[in-house]
């Protein structure tokens, strides 16, 4: 198949480069931009930027007639960008530009600005958040806060953005886990090893984060939404970038060091960053665990606190070179590579009628070393003038882990006295995963207001997961056949997709359907079973996704959304493999588990694009994305796992407003108010439970002077349910200062997160004979220091975006 694919992808590229281009009239831009009073702007200045990245292409200086001119501007989508001293920064667009075009915008007013702040200057650039109907934009590099974190943290405090229970996971709208794409490409892990990733790229090595809340069919389906993160990557002619470092402490010292380098000219860009982390974190967690059982009340009470110290080394490096003025060919290598060491001290207390029975003391030393590695050969062109045009990637993703942890076991009466011998195990877990994805898209322009899109992509995961558990007898450990086993696993997603834009008028139309066919393959080894049981799937879904906009007025606009989407479980959910946690607590996979799917549907409200009112309703079917609790009375044994257990109905209202509060200080404020409710099948008892659910957050921006700027940040999450599951408030306040040093090419930062230490998870669940209370709090409060300088040439001259594509794999390959 390799080499069938890899023949198929040579004759595609070798065809298209082939294909020779007609010359055509190069397009412009023209207009008029006139005072608020009635005259012309004399010197105020015009700048044309791509409209999706914001990247500048041409300037050009307002005549005194107030007119302008920009030529030999490439077919594309853009926006402009009017300046003048006195006067208020003004946007125009977007608009589309085709072949042979000379635009003509519509006349543009400056407002001038009344009154000066005295002593302030302050200085333009794109906010740290920009709302757009269906899209939160986060501009990392412009937040304070942001600085010396990493991506997970920058997420987990941006509005819209969740944290989801046990696993941690980043969910959007409706409760669904995000599809998380970098560059548009997969990172192929999921769970415990994506939250790890995350942890791992630092926010210097950020450009921006999309957050989509409802994409089109061009992307993996997905009923969660998607997170996009763009990575910094040269936009300038010459050699340039920018050097990092920095040092932070909470309960524990960390700090930080990394590079961003690019050199371009006019055919060939090579790019790269890496960054290095040393970093030692705290956590614990208490939980109690109350059972009646034959007239007996029973607590198990466990006390769990853990040291984590972590060596990350995170890398990227790729080059783009332009076979032609339409033709561009590119390659990209990143990778993470980390290494843990956990101390893990785990207390239990037993308790009968209210009296201590027994204490079980658990120590264990966890080492785990870990290994990303990500391929990808991409390939873009324009077909001819009208703007046809094809991209192909092909990627392949590799991840291996190694965990070997030993844990004793102490046993002690309530005096203290030990009434067994200790208990020495060995947990192995071995992971191995190879993903390759390739994909193809086709865009044919339709006309000046309208477009179709195509393509395909074939999706292949191996992966192969290894426990090895058991005790040590007479100086040698032996394998427990009840909780060591081998899980292979082999999936195959085959898609395609079709797109159709339009816009009439006052209307703007999306419509498109995905079409993705799933077959998988698991197999459980034991020593019982050599030859492992195979359990297959094979489904086929359609996933329809619509948007329909409607300029009310100029200052008003309606767009309603409709997707659907899916969720498949990660390969952990599916491994059968029993987890030991402590000998009265243990996770479990569930090889008959099925997706989850999701039904979206969004209609939003845009004033003067500033303020978005957006109601949302989602309902998810066979939802299994949260823990189920399967407790034995007899034996004390609690089992977690996930099950298709029912359905979620979340119906809700989101507000956005930014506020410019004086010429200095600016905030916004974004609320969530939503109803959720989880009833379970049948099978799974009569649970039908319903809650409000409430987030606010807010981040305040002060321009103190041209080179000093603050930022205060704080969110709110009211109490709810989450499965079966009840969590409490969380709440939490972040602030940071900045001075930029070194005629503006160097900044210093501080910042202190979590300032007053009040984040932490507290939940509840109350299921069937399960009755439990857990506390789960990590190192939050961290003061950073750090350090930034840019060198090198500083024009601007945007570089190539490349999508392959492989997203739903990154949310799934995860390992434990």
């Amino acid at each position: 198949m390799k080499v069938l694919f890899g023949s198929i992808f040579f004759a595609l590229l070798t065809g298209v480069c082939s294909i020779s281009f007609a010359q055509t009239k190069p397009s412009a831009v023209q207009g008029k931009v006139l005072m608020d009073a009635g005259g012309p702007a004399d010197a105020a200045t015009v700048v044309l930027m791509q409209t999706v990245d914001s990247a500048i292409i041409k300037s050009s200086l307002v005549d005194k007639t107030g007119s302008y001119l920009l030529a030999n501007i490439k077919p594309g989508s853009y926006l402009l960008l009017i300046t003048q001293i006195g006067s208020s920064k003004t946007y125009a667009g977007p608009f589309s530009l085709v072949a042979g075009q000379t635009f003509t915008a519509p006349n543009v007013i400056l407002k001038q600005i009344s009154t000066q702040l005295k002593d302030v200057t302050v200085v333009g650039r794109k906010p740290y958040i920009q709302v757009k109907p269906g899209k939160v934009i986060l501009n990392v590099q412009n937040s304070i806060l942001a600085d010396g974190n990493s991506a997970y943290e920058v997420l987990r405090q941006s509005p819209g953005v969740h944290v989801g229970g046990d696993r941690e996971t980043l969910v959007i709208t409706g409760r669904q886990p995000a599809l998380i794409t970098i560059d548009g490409k997969a990172t192929n892990l999921t769970g415990d090893d994506l939250n790890s990733m995350l942890r791992s790229m630092q926010s210097s090595t950020i450009d921006q984060i999309e957050i989509i809340s409802s994409g089109s069919a061009k992307y993996d389906a997905s009923g969660g939404g998607i997170i996009n993160i763009v990575l910094k990557k040269g936009k300038n002619i010459g050699t340039n970038g920018t050097v990092t470092a920095g040092a932070g402490v909470g309960k524990y010292a960390k700090g930080r060091a990394g590079i961003i380098f690019n050199n371009r000219t006019a055919k060939l860009n090579i790019f790269g960053n890496y960054t290095f982390d040393d970093n030692k974190t705290y956590r614990n967690i208490v939980n109690n665990r109350t059972i009646k059982y034959n007239d007996t009340l029973s607590n198990y009470d466990v006390v769990y606190n853990n040291t984590q110290k972590t060596q990350n080394h995170n890398l990227k490096f790729g080059a783009d070179y332009s076979l032609s003025s339409k033709q561009t060919i590119g390659f990209l290598v990143s990778g993470i590579i980390r290494h843990d060491d956990f101390i893990k001290d785990n207390t239990l207390n037993i308790s009968n009628q209210n009296k201590l029975d027994s204490v079980i003391i658990a120590r264990s030393a966890l080492g785990r070393s870990s290994s990303f590695l990500n391929y990808n050969i991409n390939y873009n062109a324009t077909l001819d003038k009208s703007g046809k045009s094809i991209a192909a990637d092909v990627n392949y993703s590799t991840y291996n882990r190694h965990s070997n942890e030993y844990i004793t076991n102490n046993f002690y009466t309530p005096q203290g006295n030990t009434y067994r011998d200790a208990q020495q195990l060995e947990n192995l877990s071995p992971s191995n995963i190879h993903v390759w994805t390739s994909k193809i898209d086709y865009i044919n322009p339709l006309g000046k207001d309208s477009r179709f899109e195509t393509g395909v992509k074939y999706n292949h995961a191996q992966s192969d997961n290894n426990l090895i558990f058991g005790p040590k007898v007479n100086n040698t450990y032996v394998v427990d056949p009840n909780f060591s086993n081998r899980f292979l696993y082999k999936e195959i997603v085959s898609s395609g997709y079709v797109n159709y834009y339009n816009k009439t008028g006052k209307w703007d139309i999306t419509a498109g359907l995905r079409a993705e066919n799933t077959k998988s393959t698991g197999t459980t080894i034991s020593q019982e079973d050599a030859a492992g049981d195979p359990s297959t799937k094979n489904y086929f879904n359609l996933f329809p996704q619509a948007q329909l906009s409607y300029s009310y007025t100029e200052k008003n606009l309606f767009t309603l959304s409709y997707n659907r989407g899916i969720n498949r479980p990660t390969y952990q959910d599916i491994n059968p493999f029993l987890y030991y946690t402590d000998p009265y607590d243990y996770r479990s996979g569930n090889k008959d588990l099925k997706p989850e799917y999701t039904n979206a549907l969004q209609l939003s409200h845009t004033y003067n694009e500033t303020y978005i009112t957006t109601v949302y309703y989602n309902q998810t079917n066979d939802a299994y994305d949260f823990p189920i609790y399967r407790q034995n009375d007899t034996t004390k044994v609690n089992i977690t796992e996930r099950k298709n257990f029912g359905q979620i109905y979340i119906v809700g209202i989101s507000f956005y407003v930014p506020v410019q509060i004086t010429r200095w200080w600016s905030a916004n404020f974004n609320l969530d108010v939503a109803h959720l409710r989880y009833k379970a099948y049948p099978v799974n008892g009569n649970y039908d439970k319903a809650s409000q659910y409430i987030t606010f957050n807010s981040t305040q921006n002060f321009a103190i002077s041209s080179t000093i700027a603050a930022e205060l940040s704080g969110q709110y999450e009211s109490p709810t349910v989450y499965g079966v599951s009840q969590l409490k408030q969380t709440h939490w306040i972040n602030a940071g200062i900045s001075k930029q040093v070194f005629n503006k090419r160097g900044s210093i930062k501080l910042n202190v997160n979590d300032i007053f230490n009040t984040q932490r998870d507290r939940y509840s669940a109350l299921y069937q004979n399960i009755n439990l209370y857990g506390v789960d709090k990590k190192e939050t409060r961290v003061i950073r220091l750090g350090f930034s300088y840019r060198f090198g040439k500083s024009t601007v001259k945007s570089a190539a975006k490349h999508d392959t594509g492989s997203a739903d794999e990154q949310r799934r390959t995860n390992s434990n």
